[in-house]
C-alpha cells in the first residue's frame, strides 16, 4: 500500500516533489515515498513543464518559428491521461490521494528532461557538441521522452505488485502509444517553423533570358597566338549561401588575379541572385559551354570549370524550387565538353562523391580534381560558410600562395585532412588525376595563369600545337 506523505508548505513540497522526480528517472520506487502531491503543486509543476517544453521546442525552431497552439494542446493531453491512470489507480487501490501522483510525477520528471533538453539545444545551436552527437540527438530525445512516461507505469507496478503479465502488457502498450504519439505529432511541435512554399518570381522569370543572354555576350574572343584562361563557375542548388558566395568569390578571384576578365561567367541558383546572374541548369551550362568553345582559341586556350554543389555518386545536384531542374551526371557533362569544342580543360568538382565523375570525364587533354572520392562525402556546406572546406583550402588558401595547380592541390589535400581529422569526420580525399597531354603542357598554361612563376618554369616545354594524341597515363593523389 502507498502511504503518501501529508503536505507541509508549498517550498518544502516543491523541494520534496523534485528529488521524486530525480528517483522516478531512475526508476526507483522512493519516488513514490518522498513525493507531496497537491492541487497547487500540479497546477505549477503543468505551468512550469509547459514553459520548459516551449523554451526547448523554441530552440529547435529558431528565428523562424511561430507559436503553435495545437502543441501545446498535444502537450498537455499527456499530463491529462496521467491524471485519468490516477483516478483509476485511486479507485482500485481505494487511496483517494493517489489521484494526483502519477500526472505529478510525471509532469515532475517532463520539466527537467526539457529544461535538459534546451540545455543541450542551446549547445548545438553554438556548435560546442562533438560533430558525432547531432546525428544521434533526435534519438536520445525521443527515447528520453518515452522514457518519463514507461518510469511512471514501472513504478507504480513494482509498488503496487501486479502480476508479471499484467505488468508487460501495460508497459508495451504504453510503449506502442507513445512511439506511435511521438512520430505523429512530431510536425505539430509548440514551435512551429512554417512551410513556405517556394515561388520564383514574375521579374526573375522575365529577367533570366536577358541576364544570360548578356552573361554570354560579354565573353571575349581568345586573341591569336596567346594563351587564355577562361572560368565557368556552377553554383548547383539555392536553398544553402555557401555555394552562391564560393562562386562569387572564386570568380572575382579569377578575374582580378589570373586574368580571366571578360573571359569568365557564373551560374547560380540563389534567390538573392535571380535578377542579377543566370541560373545553374544543363540548359544554361550547355549555353555556356557552347558559347566559351567559340570564343576559345582551341590550341591555346584552358577552360577552368568549376562546380560546387551537393551530390551523390554519379549526380551533381540542381535545384533551385520552384523550378524542376535535372541533375547533372558525368555522361552528360562529358557529351556537353564534347561537343563544345573546347581542348583544354581544368575541372573542378566540390561535392559529395564527386571522385564518381572521374572515368567518364577522363581525357588526355583534361585534368580532373575532385573534393571527395567516389564513395566519400566532403564537408563544410552550410548557410554560415562563405566557402566550402575544399574549396576554401584550394581557391582561397592555396591557389593564393603557390605557383602551380599540382602544389595548390596538395597543400589544399593536406590542410582539408587536417580540417576533418579535427571534427572527426571521414576522410574525404581529394582526387586528382590528369591526362597525359594536358600533363605536358600544364608548366606552359600555368605561366599564364601564376604570372609570377613565370622566373622559375623552365623554357623547354613543348608549343601547345606539337602535342600529339597520346595514351592517357592517370595520376591519382589521395589524403
Amino acid at each position: 500500500m502507498i502511504d503518501l506523505k501529508p503536505s507541509i508548505n508549498f517550498w518544502h513540497d516543491f523541494k520534496s516533489n523534485q528529488r521524486a522526480g530525480l528517483w522516478l528517472f531512475l526508476g526507483s520506487r522512493k519516488a513514490l515515498q518522498i513525493v507531496r502531491p497537491s492541487i497547487l503543486q500540479l497546477i505549477f509543476w503543468g505551468i512550469l513543464g509547459g514553459c520548459a517544453n516551449t523554451l526547448f521546442s523554441w530552440l529547435v525552431a529558431g528565428e523562424g518559428g511561430v507559436f503553435n497552439r495545437q502543441g501545446l494542446v498535444s502537450y498537455a493531453l499527456w499530463p491529462f491521461i496521467a491524471l485519468i491512470v490516477g483516478i483509476f489507480l485511486s479507485q482500485r487501490t481505494e487511496n483517494p490521494r493517489l489521484m494526483l501522483v502519477p500526472a505529478l510525477l510525471w509532469l515532475v520528471l517532463d520539466t527537467h528532461i526539457a529544461f535538459l533538453q534546451s540545455f543541450i539545444q542551446f549547445l548545438g545551436s553554438l556548435d560546442y557538441l562533438p560533430n558525432f552527437t547531432y546525428d544521434y540527438l533526435p534519438i536520445i530525445f525521443m527515447v528520453l521522452f518515452v522514457w518519463q512516461s514507461l518510469a511512471v507505469v514501472w513504478v507504480f507496478a513494482r509498488e503496487l505488485q501486479w502480476p508479471w503479465w499484467e505488468r508487460a502488457l501495460i508497459i508495451l502498450a504504453t510503449l506502442f502509444t507513445l512511439v506511435v504519439w511521438q512520430m505523429s505529432v512530431k510536425d505539430q511541435p509548440i514551435w512551429k517553423v512554417e512551410d513556405v512554399p517556394p515561388t520564383f518570381a514574375e521579374d526573375a522569370f522575365y529577367a533570366q533570358s536577358n541576364v544570360l543572354n548578356k552573361a554570354l555576350e560579354q565573353i571575349q574572343y581568345g586573341e591569336f597566338a596567346q594563351t587564355h584562361w577562361y572560368f565557368l563557375g556552377v553554383a548547383g542548388v539555392s536553398y544553402q549561401d555557401v555555394f552562391k558566395y564560393e562562386i562569387e568569390r572564386i570568380k572575382e578571384q579569377f578575374d582580378t588575379r589570373f586574368g580571366t576578365f571578360g573571359r569568365s561567367i557564373a551560374l547560380i541558383n540563389n534567390l538573392e541572385t535571380r535578377t542579377t546572374i543566370p541560373l545553374a541548369s544543363k540548359t544554361s551550362m550547355e549555353l555556356a559551354l557552347r558559347r566559351i568553345g567559340q570564343q576559345m582559341n582551341r590550341e591555346s586556350d584552358v577552360l577552368f570549370l568549376y562546380m560546387t554543389s551537393h551530390g551523390l555518386q554519379n549526380q551533381f545536384e540542381m535545384e533551385n524550387d520552384p523550378l524542376d531542374l535535372n541533375d547533372v551526371d558525368p555522361k552528360w557533362l562529358r557529351d556537353t565538353l564534347d561537343k563544345s569544342g573546347i581542348r583544354w580543360k581544368v575541372i573542378v568538382i566540390s561535392a559529395c562523391y564527386s571522385g564518381s565523375f572521374i572515368p567518364a570525364l577522363q581525357a588526355l587533354d583534361t585534368l580532373i580534381i575532385t573534393a571527395s572520392a567516389a564513395d566519400r562525402a566532403s564537408f563544410g556546406c552550410s548557410n554560415e560558410a562563405d566557402y566550402t572546406y575544399f574549396g576554401r583550402a584550394f581557391f582561397d588558401q592555396a591557389m593564393r600562395e603557390q605557383t602551380t595547380l599540382k602544389a595548390a592541390f596538395e597543400q589544399a589535400s593536406e590542410t582539408v585532412a587536417k580540417w576533418e581529422n579535427a571534427q572527426g569526420f571521414e576522410p574525404s580525399e581529394p582526387q586528382w588525376v590528369m591526362g597525359k597531354n594536358i600533363e605536358l603542357v600544364l608548366p606552359q598554361l600555368e605561366q599564364h595563369l601564376f604570372p609570377q612563376s613565370n622566373l622559375s618554369a623552365p623554357n623547354t616545354e613543348q608549343p601547345l600545337s606539337s602535342v600529339t594524341k597520346a595514351t592517357p597515363v592517370l595520376n591519382v593523389a589521395t589524403q
